[in-house]
């Protein structure tokens, strides 16, 4: 699985040590840092909002941030005590070890396929519905086509009333 062979590429990199309740990213914070989780269990949430708990070795954090050039989009905190890799200056280091990268993107690829596999259940599920569920066909059609082009941060977003 690429979270694991992603381990195969840190032996070199620096590692720290995370007590818990010990915060790596921020939320709207720019650290052009990558972080390999290498033991331990972290918590990933948006404002108020937990996301998920990470513990497989392999994890990769702040990869959007550094991949978009955007600050980073939720707040990465240890659970237990932890070690995790630490890639300073990513966007330079990614550039000069592509090899890191093909981990990085099948990891993103199967967060997406997961993604899109839980919008087409939301689809089926509410299918004969007609409130707000029915956006979930522009979702989808989005993710399908989106090629690359510029990034707008879903806070910078107008709102559609």
């Amino acid at each position: 699985m690429a979270v694991k062979s992603l381990l195969k590429y840190c032996t070199d990199l620096p590692r720290i040590s995370l007590k818990p309740k010990q915060e790596i990213i921020t939320e709207k914070s720019v650290s052009n840092r990558l972080y390999v989780l290498h033991q331990g269990v972290l918590e990933v949430h948006r404002g108020d909002e937990a996301i998920s708990m990470v513990t497989e070795p392999g994890a990769v954090f702040g990869e959007m941030s550094v991949l978009l050039a955007i600050p980073h989009t939720a707040n990465v905190r240890a659970v237990t005590a932890s070690s995790v890799y630490v890639v300073d200056n990513a966007s330079t280091y990614l550039g000069q070890h592509p090899e890191f990268l093909l981990p990085i993107a099948q990891i993103l690829a199967s967060r997406l396929r997961n993604s899109t596999t839980y919008l087409v259940d939301l689809k089926k599920q509410f299918k004969d519905q007609t409130d707000h569920f029915a956006m979930v066909d522009e979702v989808l059609e989005s993710m399908a086509h989106e090629q690359m082009g510029d990034f707008t941060p879903d806070e910078d977003l107008p709102i559609d009333p």
